[in-house]
Formats: C-alpha cells, structure tokens, sequence
C-alpha cells in the first residue's frame, strides 16, 4: 500500500516528500520542496473549512487521525487516510518547527461537506474583504469632518451609496489584481508570502492556487464587481445632482472615481502594470486612497458645491494626505516578503528596487510623513467647534509612537518570517489612526 510523507514548516511550506509522495500526488520533489505548500494537495474549500482544526488538534493531542480527499497533480481525487503530527527542534521539549503529514490511500470514497459558513469565507478570500478598510474608514472620517462643522452639512444616503460603491470598486481592483498577478507569474513564483491563519495578508490571496477559483472566474468576478460600482455610481450622481442642484459636484466625483478606476485596474494590468515602474505603484496607492479618496467623498456626499481650488477643495485634500501615506506603508511592508520572486518577475517596486536593507527607511519615511501631515492639519482645524487640538496632537503622539515601535521590529526583522508581526500592525495602526481621526473630527461628546 502506497504511502505519502510530508514534512512541512509551520507556514505549510514543503521540507521534505517521500517517493510514495511523488507516486501518489503525481509532483516531483524539485516541483514542490520549497517552492509549495502543502494546501497545493487539498481542495480549496477543504483547506478553509479543516485545515486549522486538524493542526490544532494534532498540537493538542499529539496527532491527528481522520480520512479526506486530495487531489493529484492531474486534478484527479485520491481518498484517503491521513495522520499528522507536530515537529519539534531536538525533541518536544524544543519550539515546534512544523508538521509531518503521512497519507495512505484507501479504496472507500470520501465525502468532505462544506459547510454555509465556509462559503462565505471562500468568498472572503477570494475578493480579500478585511483590506477595504483602507478606503471605507477615510470616506467615514470626511463624514465626521462634515458633522464637526454643523447639522445638515452631508447627505447621509450619498454617503451610503459612496461607501458601497467605492466598496465594489475596491473588491474588483483586489480581484482583477489577483488575476493579473496569476496571469504574468508573479504569485506561482512566491513561496514566502504572509498567510497566518490562512488570512492573506502579503502575495494575494492565493484563491487560484488553492483552486477555490480559475483564473477565468476571478475575471468574471472582478467585472462583475466593477459593473457594480459603476451601477452604484450612477445613481449617487442622480442623487449629488438632486441635492445640490448643480452638476459641479458631479463632475468632480466623476472625475475622480474615473481616475481611481484607472489605478486600480492598471496597477497590475498591463501594458502600463504601475506596480512595476520603481515606484508609481506606491504613488498610484498614495493618490487612490489619500487626497483622490477624501476629495471625492466631499463631492460625493457635500450638500454644497465644492468649487475647484477653494478652502473647502484644499481641506478635502489635505484630509486625504495622511491617510495616503498610511495606506502606503501597508503596501510598501507588504512588498518585503514578496520582493525576490517580484524581481524575477519584474515586479519593480520600490522594495525591489532599493533592495530591503535600504528599504527599511523607506517605511519611516512614509510614517513621519503621514504624522507630519497630521499634525500640520491641527490649525486647519482649530476652528471646527468639535474639535480639540490638545486630544489631536496628544492623539497623534501616541499613533506615532506605536510606528515607531512597528519600524523598530521591522528594521531587525526585515528578512526574517517574524516580519509578519509588524504586517499586521501596520494594518492595525491605519485602522487606528482612522478611527482616531472620525472621533477626533467630531467631538460632540465633548
């Protein structure tokens, strides 16, 4: 009777397979022994849904005994028995540095339900949901802006239907960037993504490869997204040219959601594919969802027409340039872990392109600049009646503070998997800082 050993590390990255491996998921070693992980044998669903229940028993217990399904490098079903168990340094009193999993082939079939839940999930990690914060909080923080300077001053419905269609827009740029990154090579070629609990949070969202999707779906989605935002769209202009009797508003709005539909397509399309020109991918990041995103929610849900070049133009502006720098940062650490099988693909950024050692101070760069920018907003302002400027510099120390931290970790950690640690918080700090900034804007409880 055939069997399978696999040895793996904690992130499910093959160290090592046995000819019965080779023999029975029909791969050879050099195909997958550090270049894959071992979710490549499962069905997608299958991994979302039982995956981290069978690690965490086999941690818990010491093994984990159960039957499922693979599939052959032919796409082909092998049912089977599986055992996996933890591995350890030099003996279990050591860290754990990942599992074994033995797999024997049976004759009975096998049946794996997928449950409501896990398709919801599947659905999840297919448009990678978690990272619209970085367009929803900026829009919500103008609202506070509105609300901070008087009663009646926004459209609350507007601002749904921004919301909503920036919402799309963003999930179909998530999606098509999956496709295009499939498409031309880039993620087949990297095996040191961040995936930590199965949540992508460097080199896509892995969706093809787990087979969750094909590469023809993701486009449908991703234009079926689209579409979407533009229905979604059309109405809200209805509705801006209702409310402010005026088309300037719309014109502007327009303009702009035209604009970010441009970045978000051709960040990893091609033939201009922005993320590969040293740097007018981070530019294009900096603009979508900074200035471009808080101008835009003005014209989107503002009572009153916004004209081009005046104070009200300039706040919006400035409003935006914090939060771009932030949202910079995210993609600029995410580019670390990413950065070789970018290069060989030509993927240059500006990680690739200033190599990581250098690129640490790219990140503090983007950090002092967003706080700078900050701060600078505090006499801007000072007039609002809910506003304190005490709670906004106090505030804004704090965030600082805890970049700083992040930019620590990152300085030592930069080519070490512990660099997930400071991806995430990355993340958490924009969360914050826009949470900070929706208070800050609006202290009616004051």
């Amino acid at each position: 009777m055939k069997r399978s050993v696999i040895t793996c590390d904690m992130e499910g990255r093959v160290l090592t397979m046995n000819r019965g491996a080779e023999e029975i998921f029909g791969y050879k070693k050099d195909e997958i022994i550090g270049k894959k992980r071992v979710s490549i044998f499962s069905p997608g669903e299958i991994v979302i849904q039982n995956v981290a229940n069978w690690l965490s028993t086999a941690d818990k217990m010491g093994e984990f005994i159960g039957k499922t399904y693979f599939l052959r490098k032919d796409g082909s079903k092998i049912n089977a028995k599986i055992r996996i168990t933890p591995l350890f340094g030099n003996g279990k009193d050591k860290p754990q540095t990942g599992y074994c999993g033995e797999t024997t082939v049976i004759d009975e079939t096998v049946t794996v339900p997928i449950n409501f839940l896990t398709k919801i999930i599947k659905g999840v990690a297919i448009t990678r949901i978690p990272f619209t914060s970085a367009s929803i909080f900026p829009m919500l923080a103008i609202a506070s802006y509105y609300a901070g300077l008087g009663d009646g001053l926004f459209s609350i419905f507007n601002l749904v239907l921004a919301v909503f269609g920036v919402l799309m827009l963003h999930l179909s740029s998530n999606v098509f960037n999956d496709y295009f990154d499939v498409s031309d090579g880039t993620d087949e070629a990297n095996n040191e993504y961040f995936q930590p609990g199965g949540a992508a949070i460097t080199g896509g969202s892995r969706a093809i490869e787990l087979g969750i999707i094909t590469l023809d779906k993701t486009k449908t989605v991703a234009t079926a997204l689209l579409v979407s935002s533009l229905v979604i769209a059309s109405g809200l202009f209805y509705n801006i040219q209702n409310i402010t009797g005026s088309s300037y508003n719309v014109y502007g709005a327009l303009s702009i959601g035209l604009i970010g539909l441009f970045l978000g397509y051709f960040y990893t399309g091609r033939p201009l594919r922005l993320v590969a020109r040293r740097g007018l991918g981070e530019l294009s990041i900096f603009l979508a969802f900074g200035p471009m995103l808080t101008l835009g929610t003005g014209y989107a849900i503002s009572v009153e027409t916004i004209s081009l070049f005046s104070t009200e133009f300039y706040m919006l502006l400035s409003l935006g340039i914090p939060f771009g720098f932030l949202t910079t940062n995210i993609l600029f650490i995410n580019q670390f872990p990413d950065a070789d099988s970018d290069a060989i693909t030509g993927k240059n950024h500006l990680v690739v392109t200033f190599g990581k050692k250098i690129s640490r101070w790219g990140y503090l760069i983007l950090l002092s600049s967003a706080f700078y920018s900050s701060v600078y907003m505090t006499n801007l302002l000072d007039t609002h009646e809910y506003f304190s400027s005490q709670f906004f510099i106090i505030g804004n120390s704090a965030l600082y503070l805890y970049g700083l931290y992040i930019f620590s970790k990152l300085y030592r950690n930069y080519e070490k998997r512990e660099l997930v640690n400071s991806n995430i918080n990355t993340i958490v700090l924009q969360t914050l800082f826009s949470i900070f900034y929706i208070i800050s804007l609006n202290l009616y409880f004051v």
